[in-house]
Formats: C-alpha cells, structure tokens, sequence
C-alpha cells in the first residue's frame, strides 16, 4: 500500500526509524514494543502526562525528571526509557506520542502485519473481533491487528479503517444520510 511508506516521514518517524533499528540490534523489538504501548496508554489516560510532554515552557531537565519517575512506576525501562530521556532532551518530547506510534507501525510492518482502526457503538466481544480480523486477513492478505475504540454515538455498526481504505456502516452515518436523502427529494 502507498500509505505504508509515510511511517517514517518528519521527526517521529526517523526517530521511531532509529529506536526501531537500534532494536533489531540488540534483539529487543518487543520488548521496546511493549514499553511503547504502556506509554501510550498512559498518555491517553493522563491530561496531567500530556501537559507535561506537551508544554514548551517546562524545562527540558524537568521534564526528564517527570517523565523518568512516571516511566519507572509504569515499569517502562532499558531501551524505551533511554530514549524517552534523549526525547526529551532533544525538546522533541512533544512528538513522542507519534514517534510510539511510528515505532508500533514499523514493528508491525516487520511482523508482516497491518493495523485496522475500528469503531464500534459496543465493545466488539472476542468471536466478533475473530471474525472481523479473519475478514481483513482474507480482504488484504496479511495478520491484521484491531485497534478497537468504543463510540456509543454510532448507533450500531462499525467503522474500520485500514490504510487508505474506510468503511462506516454505522446506523449514525446511515441515518444522516436517509435524512439528507429525504431532505433532497422534498
């Protein structure tokens, strides 16, 4: 796919390049993987995290300090706590969210695996997750991973994205399109 390419583009993507290869070296992908991943469910969870990496009028030492004490509770530690620090340092912590997600791209490409964005208005149980990976899988030929969010504004249905390509069969979208059909023919 031609949206694959664009990973590693600007700043989160050559740094998330080079965690990546560092990495490789020293066999320590997932590991970095999953230090990764609790980062960022942190930063989702905390407004408090996200002031702090977002905020240019905190000083860089302080902000190594913070990050440091909140990593080392998180139990994020080697390779992804050294590079968080070097982040931060750099005044470059504001892009740490894209550069984790850059990272969980470029570790999944590897793994020959693509990520899909879905959208449900209830949590999806485990035999619809199934179902819906093995539809992917069979749709684009490679192991698909679901990031799944809930959004009870939809109605019904789902949305997934994948690359380029979005589907929404939600009943929200489904209805306002029946509204402007019934608009447009009055």
């Amino acid at each position: 796919m031609a949206t694959e390419e664009p990973i590693v583009a600007g700043v989160a993507g050559r740094y998330a390049a080079a965690l990546f290869d560092l990495a490789q070296e020293q066999n320590t992908v997932s590991e970095v993987e999953q230090d990764l991943v609790k980062f960022q469910q942190l930063y989702d969870m905390s407004p408090d995290l996200q002031r702090l990496i977002r905020s240019p009028v905190i000083a860089a030492e302080d902000q190594v300090r913070a990050l440091s004490s909140v990593l080392d509770k998180a139990g994020v530690s080697g390779l992804a706590k050294n590079f968080f620090g070097l982040v931060a340092r750099n005044r470059r912590l504001f892009a740490a969210p894209d550069m984790a997600r850059a990272f969980l791209a470029l570790a999944a490409k590897a793994r020959g695996e693509v990520t899909a964005e879905v959208v449900s208005a209830h949590p999806l149980t485990d035999a619809q997750a199934q179902a819906l990976k093995d539809q992917l899988k069979a749709t684009v030929g490679k192991d698909v991973k679901l990031a799944a969010k809930v959004d009870p504004s939809l109605i019904g249905g789902l949305i997934v994205k994948l690359g380029s390509r979005m589907v929404d069969s939600s009943l929200r979208t489904k209805l306002a399109n029946l509204s402007l059909s019934l608009k447009g023919g009055a």
